[in-house]
């Protein structure tokens, strides 16, 4: 595939927080780090409280995408095939992919086809995958595209996300913040619309996906049809919540669960468990 034409930047740059990236030759002592892919239109401070609440032994590593934060002035990505490229060269470069590294990626509406996505090319270059996959609030990848979003004029498009539940209760729709996302956002759902699962066999890892109980993009139906995705387990969670129940107290069982895989010992995890 050809390569887009933008500037690359450095792998520190794709990632946030104390953890971006090992020491050296450090990989197989160091504990296991949490690689966080956020949502459409969203920022890495979404995670920023995640290591207090899961304890300590654990790093998070937040993705930090173009036209977000110290990245604004790059342009946002519109095609997934070129993001997970990129994305998956930064987490080489970075030292997240070395072999005996503890790794495990969560991702949330876009950002779990984005963490899918980087796990099938960690694979196809013969590199460590994540040990487990959490895909939160989003449609097995073969659900994705269509418009979504994405054609929609700047009124329904504040609507859309105040209607979510996207905003928080100090905010407004028309707010000076909400007015900067708005590109980002509709770069995210151009890339999601775009997308077009590319069949390959299911991933090694085990995944668990959560499912909200009021969340109209990822109803269970399609979040259960993940289980396709992983010929190892899958356990699929249902809290309370619409989609953007990762912004309040909705996601602390989501926390709990990921503490708890996060801390599981070897022994633990010996004999492979299934859901």
């Amino acid at each position: 595939m050809p390569r887009t034409e933008r500037p690359q930047a450095p792998a520190r740059a794709w990632f946030t927080g104390p953890g971006f990236a090992p020491a050296p030759g450090a990989a197989d002592t160091a504990g296991p780090r949490l690689i966080c892919f956020g949502y459409a239109g969203g920022t890495p401070s979404v995670f920023r409280d995640w290591a207090d609440r899961i304890g300590p032994g654990v790093t998070v590593v937040p993705v930090l995408l173009p036209g977000r934060g110290l990245r604004s002035d790059e342009a946002p990505y519109t095609e997934m095939a070129e993001l997970a490229r990129d994305a998956t060269e930064a987490l080489i470069a970075a030292g997240h992919a070395a072999p005996g590294s503890r790794h495990v990626f969560f991702g949330h509406s876009m950002g779990a086809l984005l963490a899918y996505e980087v796990a099938c090319a960690l694979r196809d270059r013969g590199l460590p995958g994540p040990r487990h996959l959490f895909v939160s609030g989003s449609k097995a990848p073969h659900l994705y595209g269509g418009p979504d979003g994405q054609e929609l004029g700047d009124d329904a498009l504040r609507q859309l996300v105040r209607d979510l539940g996207a905003l928080r209760p100090d905010d407004r729709v028309g707010s000076a913040y909400l007015e900067r996302r708005l590109p980002v956002l509709r770069a995210d759902l151009t890339l999601c619309a775009h997308y077009r699962w590319r069949p390959r066999r299911p991933l090694d890892c085990p995944m668990t996906a959560f499912s909200a109980t009021h969340d109209p993009i990822a109803p269970p139906a399609q979040v259960e049809a993940w289980r396709a995705y992983t010929a190892a387990s899958l356990l699929h969670r249902r809290v309370r919540g619409g989609h953007f129940y990762l912004n309040g107290p909705a996601r602390l069982p989501l926390l709990r669960e990921l503490r708890a895989e996060l801390t599981r010992t070897a022994e633990e995890r010996e004999p492979s468990w299934t859901y």
